[in-house]
C-alpha cells in the first residue's frame, strides 16, 4: 500500500540551495523551482530509491511557504512574487506567503523617517528577511504528520532550526506509528562536483530517510514560465 504523503517545502531555502549546489556563482533567477514539479520529481527519486518491500509513496498534497516583498518597498518583485504564487496554486499547491522583514532608518528621536508622501524610508544597505518561515513549516509538518489521510511527511528545507521538529515527528511515529506519519527528508546533492546542499537529520542517534535529488531532478523541478 502506498504511503499517503505531504511535501512541505521551505521555498526560498530550496530555490537558494539549489543554486548553492549546482552553480554557486550563478543566476539565482535562473533556479526558480516549481514546487510541484519539486514535489513530483521529488517523490519519484524516493521511490526509485526504495528497496524491495518497502512502500512507494504517493504525493497527495503539497505545501510551499514563502517570503512576500512589499508592495511599496519592491513593487517588482511583489508583482512577480504574487504570479508565481498565483501559478503554483493554480497547479495544485498550497502557497503560503509571510510578509517579509525590512529595516528602517530612524531620527534622532527614535522616529522612523518618512519621505513627502508618508512612505518609511529603508536603512542604507539593508536587505529584507524572512521571518517566521521555519516556524510555519514546523506547524505544517506536525499538522500533517497527525492527519489520518497522512502516512509521510516530507520536509524540503536545510535549515537546522527544524530539526527539533524531526526529532518530535521521529519519536511521535516511533512511539505510536498510528497516530503520527513517517517523517523524510530531501536534500539537492551535486554527484559530479560531489557538492551536497546540506542534509537535514534528526539529532543522533535518531535516523530517518533522507532522498538525494541531482541534476535530473533539478531540471525537472525548474519553473521555465516567464512572470512579469
Amino acid at each position: 500500500m502506498a504511503l499517503r504523503t505531504a511535501v512541505v517545502i521551505d521555498y526560498e531555502n530550496v530555490h537558494r540551495m539549489a543554486r548553492g549546489t549546482f552553480d554557486p556563482q550563478g543566476d539565482l533567477r535562473e533556479y526558480l523551482i516549481h514546487p510541484m514539479q519539486f514535489a513530483r520529481a521529488a517523490i519519484r527519486e524516493r521511490n526509485d530509491r526504495q528497496r524491495e518491500g518497502y512502500p512507494h509513496a504517493e504525493l497527495s498534497k503539497v505545501l510551499v511557504f514563502r517570503g512576500r516583498p512589499s508592495a511599496q518597498h519592491e513593487p517588482t518583485y511583489y508583482t512577480r512574487n504574487t504570479s508565481q504564487a498565483t501559478q503554483w496554486r493554480a497547479d495544485g499547491a498550497v502557497v503560503t506567503l509571510r510578509e517579509l522583514k525590512y529595516t528602517y532608518q530612524y531620527d534622532e528621536h527614535g522616529r522612523v523617517v518618512t519621505d513627502e508622501a508618508g512612505r518609511k524610508l529603508l536603512a542604507s544597505g539593508s536587505k529584507p528577511q524572512e521571518k517566521g518561515i521555519d516556524v510555519l513549516c514546523a506547524l505544517e509538518c506536525v499538522r500533517q504528520a497527525q492527519r489520518d489521510d497522512i502516512d509521510l511527511v516530507v520536509l524540503a528545507s536545510r535549515d537546522t532550526d527544524l530539526v527539533p521538529v524531526l526529532d518530535q515527528l521521529h519519536d511521535a511515529h516511533r512511539d505510536r506509528p498510528s497516530l503520527s506519519a513517517k517523517v523524510e527528508t530531501v536534500a539537492w546533492f551535486d554527484r559530479d562536483a560531489l557538492r551536497q546542499g546540506g542534509s537535514l537529520q534528526p539529532t543522533r542517534p535518531r535516523k530517518i530517510w533522507n532522498t538525494n535529488l541531482g541534476r535530473r531532478q533539478l531540471e525537472a523541478s525548474i519553473d521555465r514560465n516567464d512572470y512579469r
